[in-house]
């Protein structure tokens, strides 16, 4: 594992004329604050949250937090937004969408810096990740010209059809994991189902969420259809779901908070979206090719440095490989570049915040005191910034906390099997259903392991996660509903049943 120590804040001064280089002064060009009808404003109590710098603990920036006053506001812009786009045809959303799509790609770069800078993301993944998302509103572009109804035959004295139709204003409550990724799947389906919408982001990775609202202003969204705001977590969400406005509740986050919010717009029996955690294993069966494994596996695993919901992060590996395995597991996360994520260089960043470094330290040590052993990693880098080794730990034992609670940063936990029924069993002993992976060089294994695992999302030998044609969601506690694929859209629908007596 090669490690950068400079960070981007610490470069020499520039001369006013040139382009800001550092990540102070890249930041201090993105425009932050709450967007209502068609307008940026500050909260009207001026009040504001601190963004951070993950990778050097730097104060970059504020962003205006919303109050009660600001969310009505945004909730009434909604509102009366809501009938106009919703009879807009869809050639005309459609075309709206797709300026916003060439918007996006054209400014993939700019957005790229933004996030990596507050969200300590590799420059590289986070370009990327503004690139994937510019597919997934191209894709809910197409789609909102593709929802049809049907009618359906009956006697000659009646007409019967089905028609889908825009549920109405939805809020939306998404984490900082993905700044692009995780509201643009909600933004993009919920615009082009024909719904108006008040977002609530992270605060602590506003400006990326931020220059996708000004991408959909600037590509000629009507007011009021996208409303977005920052505040604190439990207070906006009920807020949101509160209010008799919103018809739709939309979320992404952790399963404790995703229940609260679950059963808070279930007394008001409001639809809901929950897209909530996961603790994905991944079986390696005895006929795997180990190093191939190892090798796609480590792909996944140390994307976002771990911090994604479909991560792999239980591997169970049968006894006669788990060598090989993991001999190669250790090579690929010492061959990652771990450092300052506006560096083109790195290939892993930081982690979001303390918080998160605090996790991840306790789950190591709490594994090492089970008797496993760490064969790389299992430390903090550095002194500044958010940064912690990519870390293998072997003989993990199942009581292990890292083994049933998600550890949502850089540790890959390995532990043995000898039967395959036993991992299986092993692998669906959490409540957890989003995702899960094996690898096999055998039909009938992987057959086998698809249908034995429970799991929303499955990938046999490769770690693939969410996909825009494709719907991705969890089961058991892992959430309800589906996003993306035209499931996605879908979700974002009421069916209306007519009947009408022709005579």
């Amino acid at each position: 594992m090669t490690i950068t120590t400079e960070a981007a804040t610490t470069a020499p001064a520039t001369p006013a004329t040139t382009a800001p280089t550092t990540a102070a002064e890249i930041y201090a060009t993105a425009r932050l604050g709450l967007y209502i009808d068609g307008e940026w404003r500050d909260g009207a109590a001026g009040r504001s949250f601190e963004v951070v710098n993950p990778a050097t603990e730097e104060v970059v920036g504020h962003v205006a937090r919303a109050e009660a006053s600001d969310l009505d506001d945004a909730l009434a812009a909604a509102e009366r937004a809501f009938p106009l786009w919703r009879d807009t045809s869809a050639f005309e959303k459609a075309r709206v969408l797709m300026k916003a799509v060439a918007l996006l790609r054209e400014r993939a770069p700019e957005i790229g810096r933004l996030m990596a800078i507050e969200q300590g993301k590799p420059v590289k993944d986070a370009t990327i990740e503004v690139m994937r998302v510019s597919g997934t509103l191209e894709w809910c572009a197409q789609e909102t010209r593709r929802l049809y109804g049907r009618i359906i035959p009956t006697d000659v004295d009646t007409s019967l059809e089905v028609r889908y139709e825009p549920v109405g204003v939805v809020g939306a409550i998404v984490p900082w994991n993905f700044p692009a990724g995780s509201p643009m799947r909600k933004m993009s389906a919920a615009i082009a189902a024909g719904c108006s919408l008040v977002i609530k982001a992270s605060q602590e990775v506003p400006a990326t969420v931020c220059a996708l609202a000004q991408v959909f202003h600037d590509a000629g969204l009507p007011k009021g259809v996208l409303n977005l705001v920052f505040g604190r977590g439990a207070e906006t969400a009920e807020h949101l779901i509160d209010s008799p406005t919103t018809r739709l509740i939309a979320f992404t986050g952790s399963v404790p908070v995703g229940k609260e919010l679950n059963a808070r717009a279930g007394a008001l029996m409001k639809p809901t979206i929950m897209e909530l955690g996961g603790h994905a294993p991944v079986i390696v069966a005895a006929d795997a090719d180990p190093i191939q494994a190892a090798r796609r596996a480590s792909a996944a695993k140390w994307a976002n440095a771990g911090q994604v919901c479909t991560s792999p992060s239980r591997f169970l590996v049968h006894e006669s490989i788990a060598a090989e395995f993991t001999a190669e597991m250790v090579r690929q996360a010492e061959a990652l570049v771990v450092g300052d994520p506006l560096d083109e260089s790195v290939t892993m960043g930081s982690l979001i915040n303390a918080k998160r470094l605090e996790s991840i330290a306790h789950l190591v040590d709490d594994a090492v005191a089970h008797g496993a052993k760490v064969a790389s990693g299992g430390h903090r880098i550095g002194a500044a910034g958010f940064f912690y080794a990519p870390t293998i730990l072997t003989d993990v034992p199942l009581d292990a906390e890292v083994m049933s609670e998600e550890p949502f940063g850089p540790i890959a936990p390995i532990t043995t099997f000898t039967d395959l029924d036993e991992a299986i069993r092993i692998a669906n002993s959490l409540p957890f259903g989003l995702a899960a992976y094996g690898f096999t060089e055998s039909a009938s294994t992987a057959d086998l392991l698809a249908r034995g695992f429970e799991a929303g999302i499955l990938s046999i030998n490769h770690c693939g996660g969410s996909v825009t044609e494709a719907p991705s969601g969890g089961v058991k506690e892992s959430g309800l509903g589906r996003e993306s694929g035209p499931e996605g859209v879908q979700a974002y629908l009421v069916t209306k049943r007519i009947s009408h007596r022709l005579r």
